[in-house]
């Protein structure tokens, strides 16, 4: 297993400057990691920077919060694919959620899906698990996987918790193999990583790419 082809290389905090999206790019080249994942002032820059390479430029969506409108979010999407992004990474309408609108939150997610896939780009759908029921979280792979999402992500790394075992484990009951999972929000080691994966993950988000990789040298 190849698990920097697992890893989504992040940063995403808010005060991220050119210089270090340069940084993460430069070990992305160095590394191979599957995508970097930035903000998407952030994304025409990433794009540059790795053009040539097997890696791809994910961006978001509507994002920490998943409280914009759907237009808003799905001329993110268009913008980010413009810029160079072949993956979107976009917030599901967590109040809607959990008021029990599956009808707001399928159209959502759907529009963002279908402007990303005519794009060329996949989709993933964070659901924000910290902030959801069991019957919660069910609920929205379930709208996720109607809507065509490539992938459901456990997290955004900017609520309360990130990805618990417990959950990727639910997610990947729930949506068997028509998506996969991807698990982020405090996964910093390569055991980390591991459980995830045992448990269903088949990308990784987190902004400890690095030092994940550097382990599995040391362990050979």
């Amino acid at each position: 297993m190849n698990i920097a082809r697992m890893i989504d290389h992040t940063l995403l905090k808010p005060d991220a400057t050119p210089q270090q999206i340069a940084q993460i790019c430069a070990e992305t080249r160095e590394y191979g990691f599957a995508a970097v994942c930035v903000n998407p002032v952030h994304v025409a820059q990433a794009a540059a920077l790795l053009l040539g390479s097997a890696t791809v430029v994910c961006s978001v969506a509507g994002f920490p919060l998943g409280a914009t409108s759907t237009a808003v979010k799905v001329f993110e999407t268009r913008q980010a694919i413009a810029d160079g992004a072949r993956e979107i990474d976009m917030v599901i309408s967590i109040g809607h959620l959990k008021h029990g609108d599956n009808d707001h939150v399928l159209n959502d997610i759907r529009s963002v899906v279908e402007a990303a896939h005519t794009g060329g780009a996949i989709c993933k759908v964070i659901i924000e698990t910290a902030l959801l029921t069991d019957e919660e979280k069910r609920r929205a792979c379930i709208l996720a996987v109607e809507a065509g999402a490539d992938f459901v992500k456990t997290s955004t790394g900017f609520a309360s918790g990130g990805a618990t075992v417990e959950d990727v484990a639910l997610m990947r009951a729930v949506v068997g193999n028509r998506a996969r999972i991807k698990a982020a929000g405090g996964i910093r080691t390569l055991a980390d990583a591991h459980a995830m994966i045992a448990a269903g993950a088949a990308r990784i988000g987190t902004s400890s790419g690095v030092a994940i990789v550097r382990e599995t040298m040391d362990q050979k």
